[in-house]
């Protein structure tokens, strides 16, 4: 080694043995004694360290197994056999402990970061951003420090109950999926030998949620719902988003959050793409002539910036997800109708009238997509779902004609 000279014909045995590695001293400069098949104490003022130089790939390299006394001879020879062993596998043994050592210094917060690079170039700034945050907020101050090799189920298990015991059971399921998430990536990269969270399901811990009904009105009562909203006298961009609504019956999120590039007007259609779906796959909606000539409207209020219904604070963004809830509010609807719950009344008023089931669905996009399947199906019964769309918007005009003729009457 640079810097380390043997004297000539002495410190230098075949077999050591406990008394000559515990009696070895240091001297003016460092020495060997050597074992046998390449291991060796070096002795110098700072210790004694047992080192094993070889080549690899035409490079020389020296592996350290450790400080005499706290490696033992035996223990040495131990660790010496299990390196000439991968040496003579065509293996690197400085790879292995570098990777166990790279992994010791490795906190569930350190593989969290590097899982978070990884993760996030295929998802929206917005997405990323949040799914951060939750993890600083309820995961990585409870886990953060642990070694990830170390993490125990227990460990996960204790703090998703900690979040579910403050009611917030979907982040719960959620968190926990990400800490999965986490772990695997860690498993991939070496840095955990096991992901323990793939021991638990979220059955296993967390309590099952009721599924949720959305408040809405009863088909009976839509007739008067289209009167309020078309008299509505908030802002214009409300009062639109409102009758675009249960014209298309797509999610809160996906109007509000509409861009004037994701509409063909010639083909009369609306492509929401596979980031602003809930089911990450793309989607399709038909546009009736009603639906188009809302949009008509809209173009002349806010053509030219980015977003179909952009927030009236005047910043880049879209409106807020509470402001057709809150025009319902409004209107007198509070407790009886929500955003969510044109798709309902839609959903049931085109099966009463015999509309195929799987068209439906599929215009709710409420179908549970592969990402091979994903490539076709939001594409599928096209024409028939044009069809359906043009009928519903029909239906809709009938039905405020019939209220305006009931109204008169009254």
């Amino acid at each position: 080694m640079d810097g380390i000279h043997l004297p000539t014909g002495i410190n230098t045995v075949m077999n050591l043995s406990d008394v000559a590695v515990r009696q070895a001293k240091p001297k003016e400069k460092p020495y060997k004694l050597v074992d046998g098949t390449g291991l060796y104490l070096l002795v110098n003022k700072a210790g004694k360290y047992w080192r094993y130089d070889y080549r690899f790939g035409e490079k020389r390299k020296t592996i350290s197994y450790g400080v005499y006394p706290v490696m033992t001879l035996s223990a040495a020879r131990e660790a010496h056999l299990v390196a000439k062993r991968e040496l003579g596998e065509g293996r690197d043994p400085m790879a292995g402990r570098k990777a166990e050592k790279r992994a010791d210094a490795m906190t569930f917060k350190s593989v969290a970061e590097k899982w978070f690079r990884h993760w996030k170039p295929s998802k929206t700034d917005k997405h990323a951003a949040e799914v951060w945050r939750r993890l600083e907020l309820d995961i990585l101050p409870a886990l953060g420090s642990v070694p990830a090799k170390d993490l125990t189920a227990a460990q996960v298990r204790d703090c998703i109950k900690t979040i579910e015991a403050r009611g917030a059971l979907d982040i719960a399921k959620r968190q926990l999926q990400k800490c999965s998430q986490i772990m695997r990536y860690a498993v991939a990269h070496d840095l955990a030998s096991r992901n323990p969270v793939a021991d638990i399901q979220p059955s296993d811990i967390l309590p099952a949620r009721k599924k949720r009904n959305y408040s809405r009105i009863d088909a009976k009562d839509l007739p008067q719902l289209l009167h309020d909203m078309d008299a509505y006298t908030g802002g214009e961009h409300t009062r639109l988003a409102l009758q675009l609504m249960v014209l298309v019956f797509v999610r809160t999120s996906e109007l509000i959050c509409a861009k004037w590039d994701e509409f063909d007007f010639d083909a009369g259609r609306w492509s929401i793409p596979a980031e602003r779906m809930k089911m990450r796959t793309p989607h399709i909606v038909p546009l009736s002539k009603q639906a188009l000539a809302v949009l008509q409207k809209l173009q002349a209020l806010s053509y030219g910036r980015e977003f179909v219904f952009p927030a009236d604070t005047g910043k880049p963004t879209h409106m807020s997800n509470n402001t057709i809830l809150y025009a319902l509010y409004r209107m007198g609807y509070r407790g009886r109708m929500t955003g969510h719950g044109f798709r309902g009344v839609a959903s049931t008023i085109l099966h009463e009238q015999g509309w195929p089931h799987e068209h439906i669905e599929l215009q709710l996009a409420h179908q549970e997509r592969d990402d091979v399947s994903a490539a076709y199906n939001h594409a599928l019964y096209l024409p028939q779902r044009a069809k359906m769309m043009q009928a519903w918007a029909d239906h809709l005009d009938a039905l405020r004609v019939a209220n305006v003729v009931a109204m008169r009457r009254a």
